[in-house]
Parts: C-alpha cells; structure tokens; sequence
C-alpha cells in the first residue's frame, strides 16, 4: 500500500493548511489580478478550489460528474464574497475526512476511472489527481502572489505554509 486513509487525509488537511497560509497574503487588490486575459483571477481561483477537490474525491469513490450539480455548485461559489470563500476553503479539512471516512485502505486499491478513460486505482487518483492538483493550484496561487509584489515569499511560504527565511 502506498498510502493509507490516515495518510492521504493528513496530506489533503496539509493543502488546506498552506492555501489557508498563502491566502493570509493576499492583499484586496490582489484579487482581481490574473496572468492573462483568458487565465482566472485570484478570487476566481480561490473560488474554483472550493469545489475541486471535494469534487474529485467524489468521483474517486465513483459518483459519477452531475452537471447539474456541477453548475450549481460552481454558481454557489461565485457568488461568494472572499471571507465566505476562504471559509469554504477552511472547511475542507473537515470535509475530507468526512468525505474518506468510509473509505478502507483496501478501498484505495479498487480501480476506477482516469480522466482519460483509462483504469486507475483510486489510491493512483486521490495521488495524481486530488493531492496533485491541490498542489498545482496552491503553486499557482503562490505565483500570482509573487507577480503582485509579495517578493519575501519562498519555499517555505509554498511547501510548509510558514513564514521562514530561507535556510543557509
């Protein structure tokens, strides 16, 4: 087994913890910055990540992907202001539990679907997939922040969610 329930709970409750932290950085100004005209903004990312990873350990565990629903919760999510949006974000700590707490570690060796179609296990799709791109955006946020001038943010700031002088 590569990774437990126990694991994999404490990796996703990481991620919500530094996105808590990176989020501590943002200005108001900030929030409607975006790369590219056809990139998000700050608070459409922030909003964006209140249903992606709930929803992709959905789908794991084999519900299958609403569009109803999907359009539902995506228009919940922007019609949030950014202190409710961060205390969405804040709660998946407590979601991910409750959404893997049925779950047996034998359960992550069950295959399911890829994206592409392709049998994974759902232990390879909560790794590739949920803690990957919970990464993935978190490194995107953190870079939006950098291109809006926060220069002191590091390593640190991205990979533990501290803020820390860089080691020598």
């Amino acid at each position: 087994m590569v990774l437990t329930k126990a694991e994999l709970i404490a990796l996703l409750q990481k991620e919500v913890r530094i996105l808590q932290h990176l989020i501590t950085k943002i200005d108001p100004a900030m929030l409607d910055y975006r790369p590219t005209p056809k990139q998000r903004s700050t608070m459409e990312l922030l909003r964006y990540l209140t249903n992606m990873g709930p929803t992709l350990v959905k789908y794991a565990k084999g519900k299958p992907l609403d569009a109803a629903a999907m359009a539902q919760a995506i228009e919940t999510a922007n019609a949030r202001d950014f202190d409710e949006t961060v205390a969405a974000l804040a709660a998946h700590a407590d979601v991910y539990v409750e959404l893997l707490g049925d779950m047996s570690d034998e359960d992550f060796r069950v295959e399911t679907a890829g994206f592409d179609g392709l049998p994974v296990t759902r232990g390879q799709f909560f790794v590739n997939h949920v803690v990957g791109q919970c990464a993935a955006y978190r490194t995107q946020l953190f870079l939006y922040l950098k291109a809006c001038g926060r220069d002191e943010l590091n390593t640190m700031n991205l990979w533990v969610g501290v803020d820390a002088p860089m080691p020598s």
